[in-house]
């Protein structure tokens, strides 16, 4: 499985422990982040990250920044891109479960071995294939304002 990983300068150490983690869980994993503690707009590694899932260069994307508010307002402006900012293990499950998102924002601030969690949680768990997820899913795919 590919994953895509993308930071600001927020996200830097934390990035480099989840890649090293998926690394020996033998996912491949590519960097689209800053390994810079420099200053940089996240939208750009919002962006990059979006259309590698949009395009299918990968299978979920990963994004870290201050918060991960702003990253993921902006790597929902991806078409096809289902981007949600989780902060525990029970909003991953519930937002691949529910919402079959494809990509993930976290906070910078959260530890490694909740953040180990989380991104473990959201790329095991499935999408629910009931008819109300889908239509939901399907709906956000069309709506393009």
């Amino acid at each position: 499985m590919k994953i895509a990983i993308g930071n600001d300068h927020h996200g830097v150490t934390l990035k480099k422990e989840l890649v090293d983690d998926l690394k020996k869980q033998g996912y491949e994993v590519i960097n689209y982040g800053s390994d810079s503690e420099e200053m940089v707009d996240y939208t750009k590694y919002a962006f990059l990250v979006g259309e590698a899932v949009r395009d299918q260069k990968v299978d979920f994307g990963i994004l870290i920044c201050g918060s991960g508010i702003g990253m993921s307002i902006a790597c929902n402006k991806v078409r096809n891109v289902r981007c949600a900012r989780v902060c525990n293990v029970q909003d991953a499950f519930a937002t691949r479960n529910d919402n079959d998102a494809n990509v993930i924002a976290l906070s910078g601030k959260v530890p490694f071995e909740q953040a180990k969690d989380i991104v473990h949680t959201f790329l095991t768990t499935p999408f629910e294939q009931i008819e109300r997820y889908q239509r939901r899913v399907r709906d956000i795919n069309q709506y393009d304002s």
